[in-house]
């Protein structure tokens, strides 16, 4: 499909559906029948868009990582505007997904863990999101605090993660504001 073509309505609602079921069950305890079946769609149609389910899979985290980052720009905008700074704006939109009913977890986390090396094309994304998102971290340290704070990027990366682990294995959304803590005395460090 050229990026120009908007995806069939069919192939949406599969993909859509297929994220919900994957983040609320897992990848592997949610089977092709079943995204079918909730998605309102033929076996044939889904062949149609996707090869195998670990075409759907690929697609279904280029999917998610669209609309976290979404999620998490939208929260941290609405934080900066009641004067937040974007590090702590970030660490606001991060407890926020935190207390989100549905939460489980980061699905590139949880796709790393359940898929291992039986969907290389899908844990390679998965790797490279968390990059990504590395990255981003990164970018809003540099705006917050300045370049020297960048030295203490790469902790602060493992502090959220750590963090995002934290909050669905206690359940507990205070775990963004523990890794906040912890991200200003590294960054204390560096001015």
């Amino acid at each position: 499909m050229s990026k120009t073509q908007r995806p069939s309505s069919a192939r949406k609602r599969i993909v859509e559906t297929a994220e919900k079921l994957f983040y609320s069950e897992g990848i592997r305890a949610v089977g092709i029948d079943r995204v079918i079946a909730e998605a309102g769609v033929a076996k044939m149609t889904l062949y149609n868009h996707f090869k195998s389910k670990d075409d759907l899979v690929v697609e279904v985290l280029k999917y998610r990582e669209e609309q976290f980052d979404l999620y998490l720009r939208q929260r941290m905008l609405e934080h900066q505007s009641q004067g937040l700074n974007p590090l702590k704006a970030f660490f606001a939109a991060l407890k926020d997904w935190f207390e989100c009913a549905d939460y489980r977890g980061c699905s590139f986390l949880n796709a790393l863990a359940e898929l291992a090396d039986s969907n290389p094309t899908a844990t390679d994304f998965c790797s490279d999101h968390k990059q990504r998102f590395k990255e981003q971290l990164t970018e809003i340290i540099i705006e917050t605090a300045g370049p020297q704070a960048a030295s203490v990027a790469p902790a602060i990366s493992v502090l959220v993660e750590g963090a995002i682990v934290t909050a669905v294995s206690e359940g507990n959304a205070d775990a963004a504001g523990i890794a906040e803590e912890a991200a200003e005395i590294l960054i204390s460090q560096t001015q």
